[in-house]
């Protein structure tokens, strides 16, 4: 902040709408947080900030009331005032919570390629259970994705032992912490297991055994988000796999940067792609269960799922096994940060 750049110790912020702000906030802001637990030196700032109604501050200056200082603040006439000592106290209550990334990875069989690796991923945390104990189940958030994951990894097991296993290495990740915030593959893309110019592209599977309102008529289709972001070369592979074996619709939808759902940033692909990872981040959409306790296995079109998971080993086998790796030959259109 420049405030905190400038030596300030504390930010004071003056509205006339307190009440209604104080109402908001308060309970917003002193909700239950998580974050990780790493040096973030630079980043953000701990300086305290205060919110105080119109009066407080006109008695502190006196000044003879707001509509005066609006009038002379975009003429640059207000002055520095000295609003004399003030004292703050601050409560914070931090408990530490260990959670764990679950990874495996099948090495390639290329002494060449195998130090290069495609990345499967998906999350297998949910929202848990609420204050009256209402489980929220999470099956396709991101049951869903983690059992696709699991798949793949079972395929490519299949594959190895039949002496046809990948000349790349392939990570099966499955990520903690997503609905806390990319927790879990923001841990990773500072601490990774392999160096991330290792990482040759993320297949993220979010939410993929469900269909929305736009689809009620043929749930045949995944939306695809990020694939030609990075590298075309990720996009046609995808694009000529899925005609040649799949045939689901491939809807693009929420691949535009003015998308006001921001789903590019909402899920553990955005964590590779910051990094000019190539991503695509497979998502059948939000629907009437999203973060509540009907998201329950039973409603799962599971061949559904099963396409979208086939899309996805087929992609990551061309991928494993071209002789070239992925060229990174695109501008990304979406700003690097959320």
């Amino acid at each position: 902040m420049i405030a905190d750049s400038l030596g300030a110790t504390a930010t004071v912020l003056v509205s006339p709408e307190f009440a209604t702000l104080k109402s908001r906030l308060v309970p917003w802001l002193s909700r239950e947080r998580m974050r990780l637990d790493v040096d973030r030196q630079g980043e953000g700032t701990d300086l305290p900030t205060l919110l105080v109604p119109e009066e407080v501050l006109l008695r502190s200056t006196g000044w003879k009331s707001m509509k005066d200082v609006r009038k002379k603040w975009p003429k640059r006439k207000l002055k520095g005032t000295d609003l004399g000592s003030m004292e703050l106290h601050l409560a914070r209550k931090a408990d530490k919570v260990e959670a764990t990334n679950v990874w495996g990875l099948l090495p390639g069989s290329d002494s060449l390629l195998a130090d290069e690796i495609v990345a499967l991923t998906s999350h297998y945390d949910h929202v848990g259970v609420d204050k009256e104990g209402l489980i929220y189940n999470g099956a396709d958030d991101d049951g869903s994705g983690t059992v696709s994951l699991l798949e793949n990894a079972g395929a490519w097991m299949a594959a190895a032992k039949a002496g046809k296993g990948p000349k790349r290495s392939v990570l099966f990740m499955a990520f903690v912490g997503e609905e806390k915030g990319l927790l879990g593959s923001e841990w990773y893309s500072e601490h990774p297991a392999f160096p991330l110019e290792q990482h040759v592209c993320d297949l993220n599977m979010d939410m993929v055994g469900r269909f929305d309102e736009a689809h009620i008529d043929d749930d045949r289709y995944v939306y695809l988000i990020g694939s030609d972001k990075l590298s075309s070369e990720l996009h046609e592979i995808s694009e000529a796999v899925n005609a040649k074996h799949v045939g689901i619709a491939l809807d693009y939808t929420f691949n535009a940067p003015d998308d006001p759902n921001r789903f590019y940033y909402r899920s553990d692909h955005y964590n590779f792609a910051k990094h000019d990872i190539p991503v695509i981040f497979y998502f059948s959409g939000v629907h009437e269960d999203y973060h509540g306790p009907g998201d329950t296995p039973d409603k799962i079109r599971y061949s559904k799922m099963a396409e979208i998971g086939q899309l996805v080993f087929l992609t990551s086998w061309e991928v494993a096994n071209r002789s070239k790796k992925l060229a990174v030959d695109q501008v990304n259109d979406f700003p690097s940060n959320r």
